[in-house]
């Protein structure tokens, strides 16, 4: 997922040109035949069980199978909506006070009735234990639950925060069982008991298997299948494409490069296997440190913006399985604009990025070195970066090289300030406007970058933060937007797509890769 305190692997695949693309596992439901399991490979690890650590896309595909939320995200859709809750609104005009009514009947998967007092338990605990890789940072405006009877829940907030309703929808709002949970510590035994639409029956270093939770009551419809085993190849590539073409697996989600897609493409079309493409709002940017000595300069974050040719760094690198991205907000999420685009157009501009270093007083050729971290981000990172530094050297106004270290390191350097100019990526935690600009750019901003600025901080994010109706933050994300295209505290590169491969007869996977980042176990089958 997308961690405020963490970033995320990105891309989620890096796939394959969109012109491969012929819709496999497009169709609903299965070809009338009974329900089977379905078996889905993925690169990506799980790194807990237990929705107070797991913070990460592996563990949070997990959480959104096993455990239940007050709300979900329904597929397609980034306006949350009942599940476990029967109803939940803000019964105050400051968005500080939040109500959900429990549905009757809810049950967890081990029989125990699931009640308020589970749901108090389940966000207590997260806050009290506040792991370093948890989701607690989330819910940084939560001030306490209350439960004034069995079935109904009641959120005090610190301060407006109307994109509450999203958070809970996540995975950071999983509820658990009070009496199989420790209050004070995290359950380390590999298990889960909660009331999503499938139950945990065994998890270990190679694959974990879900079975149909039989007492699962909410949103999500009858599951399409009887179970899902989900296989971990640990970052190994080759590994997972050889068990995609052995029939070993499915699905191939999360890990594909765009090479190995294509090949699978060609190699497998006669047995039926094909590649999925569903929308995402992953991002990247280069984050420039505004104390650095070069990077810091405006006019050379200026020169470096004009300089920068998106759409060859998506063909050349990536094979066309981004988008190229002209703001911080992506496309798809309500806000977007295209501040970027606007100020400093689409194509490399030499003259201009010439005028910005000389409107600074900067003469001659300015040296950089762009760091990276292919070992968060994946492989391509280092030929992106590459790419990027000969685009920079190409105009004769840089000198710039690229470096790469391991991820650990990489993470210390920029804490201590050290680099000037480096990648970030990111997976929202939930599909709103807020989760792309409070993190960055707000107060405790994660970049590292020492930006900030008053009008954003001060009286921008607090007003959005304060609106219940998100249609109506369009003018002060357009500001928010436009400020950060004109300050150039990070330059927004590409926007995400998603893929997968799936084997002949497998379906509902469209239902699984959308901007939510929901992986919907339920909606697969075979047929």
């Amino acid at each position: 997922m997308n961690m405020r305190n963490q970033w995320p692997v990105l891309p989620i695949v890096a796939g394959l040109a969109s012109g491969l693309l012929t819709g496999c596992g497009t169709q609903s439901g299965g070809s009338g035949g009974d329900a089977s399991s379905v078996v889905l490979g993925m690169s990506d690890d799980v790194l807990a069980t237990d929705p107070a650590s797991g913070y990460d896309p592996g563990s949070w595909l997990l959480f959104n199978n096993v455990f239940q939320s007050l709300l979900s995200f329904p597929k397609g859709g980034t306006e949350p909506e009942p599940d476990a809750a029967k109803e939940c609104s803000f019964t105050d005009t400051k968005t500080q006070v939040y109500s959900c009514t429990l549905k009757d009947g809810l049950k967890f998967s081990n029989g125990d009735a699931l009640t308020s007092e589970d749901v108090k338990f389940s966000f207590d605990r997260t806050l009290k234990i506040n792991d370093d890789d948890g989701p607690a940072v989330m819910f940084s405006t939560l001030d306490k639950v209350e439960t004034p009877d069995a079935k109904t829940v009641v959120f005090r907030l610190k301060s407006p925060d109307a994109t509450f309703p999203s958070k809970i929808a996540s995975g950071a709002g999983s509820i658990v069982d009070h009496k199989e949970y420790d209050a004070d510590g995290l359950r380390e035994d590999g298990g889960a008991v909660g009331s999503g639409p499938y139950k945990l029956d065994s998890f270990g270093d190679d694959e974990a298997a879900f079975s149909v939770n039989e007492n699962y009551k909410g949103t999500a419809g009858d599951a399409q299948n009887t179970g899902v085993t989900l296989k971990f190849f640990g970052g190994d590539q080759k590994a997972l494409k050889q068990a995609l073409l052995a029939g070993d697996v499915d699905i191939a989600y999360r890990g594909l490069t765009a090479a190995d897609i294509a090949d699978l493409q060609h190699t497998t079309a006669d047995a039926g296997a094909e590649a999925v493409e569903g929308s995402s709002a992953e991002v990247q940017h280069l984050v420039f440190n505004m104390t650095d000595p070069v990077a810091g300069k405006l006019g050379v974050r200026r020169a470096i913006a004009h300089l920068i040719d998106r759409e060859a760094l998506i063909k050349d690198v990536y094979q066309g399985t981004a988008d190229p991205l002209y703001s911080i907000i992506p496309a798809g999420i309500a806000g977007h604009n295209t501040a970027f685009f606007d100020r400093y157009g689409a194509r490399p501009s030499q003259a201009k990025a010439a005028a910005a270093l000389a409107d600074d007083g900067i003469t001659g050729k300015v040296k950089l070195t762009l760091w990276s971290t292919p070992s968060r981000y994946g492989p391509a990172t280092d030929q992106e970066l590459t790419a990027i530094a000969a685009q920079l050297n190409a105009s004769g106004l840089f000198d710039a090289d690229v470096q790469s270290v391991a991820y650990d390191q990489y993470e210390k350097d920029i804490a201590a300030g050290k680099y000037g100019v480096y990648v970030k990526g990111w997976v929202p935690d939930y599909p709103d406007a807020d989760n792309f600009t409070s993190p960055f750019f707000g107060k405790g901003n994660v970049l590292g970058n020492n930006y900030t600025d008053d009008a954003i901080t001060g009286t921008l994010l607090p007003r959005t933060a304060a609106q219940s109706d998100r249609t109506a933050t369009g003018p002060d994300y357009a500001e928010i937007q436009d400020i950060v295209a004109e300050q150039l505290p990070v330059l927004p590169i590409w926007q995400a797509r998603q893929y997968a491969i799936v084997g002949d007869n497998v379906y509902g996977l469209e239902n699984c890769l959308d901007a939510s980042t929901v992986f919907r176990f339920w909606e697969l089958s075979k047929g």
